[in-house]
């Protein structure tokens, strides 16, 4: 039997009611081809809420607070070994196309980063660099999202070469020259747009192994719907800002939250009790949006998504043209979640509402995957890499602490887990939090904090009711903190088997 391909196609930072066919306010008509010929996991949650982790966790098979990329600005260490390493050994091509992120983009003396200044930029560097990188054997990068300074690498050679000399135009200092006021609809023609290069780029990757016919682990990363709220013509103008069911605040679901949930409300917050190191926290900001602009800001994000999808679409129209489709693993996912004004709030930080830390979660593998189906089981991006290397037929390393969810993709088994674990930490003595969330109930702590957070997510799905105070309760979270602790042991690796008794 022929070794399967696997395809990754990530989005980052989308929410997981944004895919049309269970939404019919967003048009998807790709990703809802993925739902209709593979199963849709419902469940499914990131490690962590913000990219560097959860995307390490990706390819390391191991958590946050294992693999040791623990936030934003740290950086998964050479040494960690990757999904790749194991592909590779068997021989497996290995490719990313987008966005990796697995160095910060302000690098050391002792922490060196390719992803960072000036190498970020420098495109006599990147014209001979593809790797290896993290496992991979081939790369092409970039690192911006929308008109960020960091364009550059993979990216703005390609542009270069399609004929976009003025390509700095379309992004901000210090690379590019566009007006940071502008919001909304970006300038960039849609053929210089980076989805277009990520799927042209996957397509000429398919191409190549198919006539070398070698098997394939190739990770198409994009870049969108992420922040800023830009998108070029004519997907700006797609949804009509007024048409749309836009999220709010309940009022008072705050009241009985911790204390950094109400200050998002206030237009001047003072966050300055929780940093110690002087450093910025993702989301301990005022998260007020004047009406108009949330409307106007959801529309935007849904034209991100839609554009995302076509040029999904076209990579799975050429694994259906090179014949691959049929032992190729395609899997659709994101890094984290996103709030476009659920509970008050906006863009992500250290609030493990399911918004933020559930995903979109598709998996097709025709005559393997069930098609058409739905499933409650719980997933999470840590089973990833075992799963992949499992339906490769490579024992996964026993570093690896994810789950092998490959029976349960096949529909031989209901569950792998029971439960999900998610990590948010900021530095070791201001913001670190963890969340355990079972088929009904989500518990959060926070590091030497008496508060947290309880939700029954079947009696309470918009998780309006923080329930870690009630009296009537004491049990349950008393029940919860127990099967938390379990959870944490449970994840313990073992890296060294045991060879003698003494």
């Amino acid at each position: 039997m022929d070794r399967p391909n696997i395809l990754l196609i990530t989005s980052d930072q989308q929410h997981w009611n944004t895919i049309g066919a269970f939404n019919p306010e967003i048009r998807t008509p790709n990703l809802d081809r993925l739902v209709g010929e593979g199963t849709t996991f419902s469940r499914a949650y990131c490690p962590s809420p913000v990219c560097t982790p959860s995307r390490s966790s990706i390819i390391t098979g191991m958590y946050p607070s294992q693999h040791g990329a623990w936030t934003l600005g740290t950086k998964l260490l050479e040494d960690r070994h990757t999904i790749g390493e194991d592909l590779q050994a068997s021989g497996y091509q290995t490719a990313l196309i987008g966005k990796a992120h697995f160095q910060p983009l302000k690098g050391t003396d002792e922490y060196p980063s390719l992803e960072s200044y000036p190498i970020l930029q420098d495109l006599d560097y990147w014209r001979t660099n593809n790797g290896p990188f993290y496992g991979f054997n081939h790369v092409e990068l970039a690192r911006n999202h929308t008109n960020e300074a960091h364009v550059g690498q993979h990216y703005a050679l390609w542009m270069e070469e399609k004929g976009c000399a003025n390509w700095r135009d379309y992004f901000l200092a210090p690379t590019g020259t566009m007006d940071p006021s502008i919001a909304h609809t970006w300038a960039i023609p849609e053929m210089y747009h980076y989805d277009n290069w990520i799927a042209e780029r996957t397509n000429a990757l398919l191409e190549q192994y198919k006539e070398q016919q070698q098997p394939f682990f190739l990770w198409s990363s994009f870049f969108d719907p992420h922040p800023d709220y830009l998108v070029p013509e004519p997907w700006d103008k797609m949804y009509d800002p007024n048409s749309l069911t836009i999220p709010t605040l309940t009022e008072g679901e705050h009241d009985r939250n911790p204390p950094h949930f109400g200050l998002t409300q206030e237009q001047n917050p003072n966050f300055d009790y929780l940093r110690e190191t002087g450093h910025g926290i993702h989301g301990y900001q005022s998260h007020l949006v004047p009406e108009e602009e949330g409307k106007q800001l959801v529309a935007t994000y849904y034209g991100m998504i839609s554009l995302m999808d076509k040029y999904i679409g076209k990579i799975l129209d050429k694994l259906d043209e090179l014949g691959l489709a049929d032992n190729t693993i395609v899997v659709f996912t994101t890094d984290h979640g996103h709030f476009f004004g659920q509970h008050g709030l906006q863009y992500k930080g250290g609030f493990h509402y399911e918004d933020l830390i559930r995903l979109p979660f598709l998996v097709r593998y025709p005559g393997k995957v069930p098609a058409g189906v739905t499933s409650p089981a719980i997933q999470s991006l840590v089973d990833l890499a075992p799963t992949f290397l499992s339906l490769c037929g490579i024992q996964a390393p026993a570093a690896m602490t994810g789950v092998d969810q490959s029976e349960v993709w096949r529909g031989q088994r209901s569950s792998a887990r029971d439960h999900a674990l998610c990590e948010f930490r900021h530095e070791p003595t201001t913001i670190h939090q963890k969340t355990y969330v079972d088929a009904r109930y989500k518990l959060t702590v926070y590091y030497r904090q008496t508060y947290g957070e309880l939700f029954d997510l079947q009696e309470d799905p918009g998780e309006l009711r923080n329930l870690w105070d009630d009296p009537e309760s004491a049990s349950l979270k008393s029940e919860l903190l127990l099967k938390y602790a379990w959870a944490e042991l449970g994840k313990e690796s073992m890296p060294m088997p045991r060879i003698w008794h003494a």
